[in-house]
């Protein structure tokens, strides 16, 4: 017997209405059990949102909505790969394009490693540049003046005077290249990462913002650090010379949209790039390309992903380019045991809806 169209579609809305509440409801014991402030998790296929839910506090004692914003950390830099890859499509830089052809006046003060880094190794962490993070001593405010383009600049003239690492690893896990990177679209486009950054959200409509959610605005978001501390609003000012690495701060909603470009992408289904352009970001080197690490899964499927974990947030998310599915995760806590409970949520998503 054929059942008619509006019963099937009844049928169909009770189901994953019901599939809603059953993971809504594991997400937020793991959300409690974890000790977690605020939960969130997305589904998404190329074309549809199969699931989004917002649980917890963004604050003590203030619930966390949709529109709240998480700081994604790293998840920035594919963010930064994605606006390079538009302006190499544009003809204003190559892939190969050495930072000194276009900063040369910094080069006599380098260190000789540093003379043949491409835009491409800067945001591929192929280059022997130091580690580097927020949380290092040097250099100090005093060292880095100026505005904030020109603090930029400053900072990777420190950068480039500092000894290479030397380790032998192809892989070097630096966010200073991403600095570097991010000075070089600057130049070649004569727009300020952040202006770069916006436009692209205009363009996909998305609101990108930058740094920690709650500063300026103390009702947004707040990050707790790994004793469950609520980091008051501050603005750490060695943030803004990581500022392609990992400083974008978005609501759920709109880097879920950010996601489904990708698995647009992937498919041959955007506009802005093509789909080996968007293979090469996700794929084009071993272990880690622009922005991306990837593996294959237990079904030979492809997985793109990348971890935010910036000091008092942890945002994840997981592109499984043949299943057409992504999974997305954004929590305002950083602490090891974290890690565990978005495995345990991932793993039973992947389970109903693909990997």
């Amino acid at each position: 017997m054929k059942i008619p169209t509006l019963a099937l579609t009844f049928c169909l809305l009770i189901s994953l209405t019901t599939r809603g509440q059953q993971f809504r409801a594991l997400a937020d014991s793991i959300r409690q059990t974890y000790h977690i402030p605020a939960l969130g998790y997305a589904v998404v296929s190329a074309d549809s949102i199969l699931e989004i839910q917002m649980l917890g506090d963004k604050k003590l004692h203030t619930p966390a909505t949709l529109n709240d914003r998480f700081r994604i950390g790293s998840n920035t830099k594919a963010i930064t790969a994605m606006v390079a890859a538009l302006l190499v499509k544009k003809g204003a830089i190559k892939w190969d394009t050495k930072f000194f052809a276009l900063y040369p006046e910094l080069q006599s003060q380098s260190n000789p490693a540093y003379y043949n880094i491409t835009l491409l190794q800067a945001l591929t962490f192929r280059n022997k540049l130091p580690h580097y993070t927020y949380t290092n001593e040097a250099p100090t405010a005093a060292q880095i003046k100026g505005n904030e383009a020109q603090q930029r600049y400053a900072f990777a003239a420190w950068i480039l005077a500092q000894p290479p690492v030397t380790d032998t690893a192809e892989i070097n896990f630096s966010n200073a290249g991403y600095s570097l990177a991010g000075l070089m679209l600057e130049k070649v486009s004569h727009k300020t990462y952040k202006q770069l950054i916006r436009e692209l959200g205009k363009q996909l409509h998305i609101s990108f913002r930058f740094g920690n959610p709650n500063y300026p605005d103390s009702t947004q978001t707040w990050g707790h650090d790994r004793n469950g501390q609520p980091a008051p609003p501050a603005n750490n000012y060695k943030l803004n010379w990581l500022l392609a690495a990992g400083n974008i701060n978005v609501s759920l909603p709109g880097y879920t949209r950010f996601i489904q470009l990708q698995l647009k992408g992937l498919a041959g289904k955007s506009d802005l790039l093509t789909a080996a352009e968007f293979s090469f970001l996700h794929y084009g080197l071993p272990t880690f390309a622009a922005g991306w690490f990837w593996q294959y899964n237990e079904a030979n499927h492809l997985v793109s992903q990348n971890t935010g974990n910036p000091g008092t947030f942890i945002t994840e998310v997981h592109i499984i380019k043949e299943a057409d599915r992504a999974y997305i995760f954004f929590t305002n806590v950083q602490r090891d045991d974290v890690y565990e409970g978005l495995t345990i949520l991932r793993e039973a998503l992947e389970k109903q809806y693909g990997n």
